[in-house]
């Protein structure tokens, strides 16, 4: 399975076919379905195409209604909600087949300066000392059972290092916590956007994993029924997703076939761009 960084942003590059309604297409990452991420991103371009003037995502909320059709186009309508002096809210429905899948809430703001503080950032190894997340899955896909196989084969947009280096068959325990540098393999357009979407997209990547270390379990067991349910980025400060970013992750709760996580986006140099909050549905039956 090739993907490349060109077919990831031409996933991003909607067509218009109305005012206000957007159309996109989608990409197997070997899962059969579609990506999260993939919607959460092209709903934010959506989004940002009904927008004037110089004003960015700061925040988003999205809700996943139906599983998506990788074989069917998706429509996205966007409602023009409010445009204010400071800030801009947008709502976004996604289609298919006449119904909605997703539902994405996202508010636009000017560039104004005001305080600031951050928490630190955690001490990790470097990602030059990280073997890319590839190498590790061809590594390990013995381990994981053959209709998921082709999730850890071929070549990807972005780069994942994983500071813990953590079995993907689920066989051991490990606390709710993970880091990961990414970065995409490759340049992409200085426009802000680009760098938003690739982010929301690359947040979805392996937030919801983290709520299975405790439990010794893997997305890919037969009797693990496991789906995001809802997903909220806040974009604190402008940031290169072609740099590398430091994405902690941690679940700090699961009940109700519910997994509660959360993460922290950090740049190189420690400044914190984004939170990320997530609800996933973990069942096993």
């Amino acid at each position: 399975m090739s993907f490349e960084l060109a077919d990831l942003i031409t996933l991003l590059d909607l067509e218009r076919l109305e005012v206000n309604i957007y159309r996109g297409f989608s990409k197997d990452l070997g899962s059969g379905r579609v990506f999260g991420g993939q919607v959460l991103a092209q709903a934010l371009v959506a989004a940002r195409h009904t927008v004037e003037g110089e004003r960015n995502a700061h925040s988003l909320h999205g809700y996943f209604i139906l599983p998506g059709d990788l074989d069917a186009p998706i429509i996205y309508f966007v409602d023009r909600l409010r445009d204010g002096r400071s800030f801009t809210t947008r709502r976004v429905t996604a289609i298919q087949h006449g119904r909605a899948i997703f539902n994405l809430h996202v508010s636009f703001q000017v560039t104004e300066p005001g305080v600031e503080h951050q928490i630190d950032p955690p001490d990790v190894p470097p990602p030059e000392q990280l073997p890319s997340e590839p190498a590790m899955d061809l590594r390990a896909s013995d381990r994981v059972p053959a209709p998921g196989r082709m999730a850890y084969a071929g070549t990807r947009p972005i780069d994942f290092r994983a500071v813990e280096q953590i079995d993907p068959s689920g066989t051991r325990r490990h606390p709710p916590v993970r880091h990961a540098w990414f970065r995409t393999i490759g340049r992409i357009p200085d426009d802000l956007l680009y760098h938003q979407a690739v982010l929301a997209y690359a947040s979805d990547y392996t937030l919801l994993a983290t709520a299975l270390l405790p439990h010794g379990l893997s997305f890919q067991q037969p009797n693990l029924q496991m789906a995001t349910l809802d997903h909220a980025v806040w974009y604190h400060r402008p940031a290169r997703v072609d740099e590398w970013l430091l994405y902690e992750m941690s679940s700090p709760a699961a009940a109700n076939a519910r997994a509660f996580t959360r993460g922290t986006i950090y740049t190189r140099d420690g400044q914190l761009v984004a939170s990320v909050a997530q609800e996933g549905l973990l069942r096993l039956i």
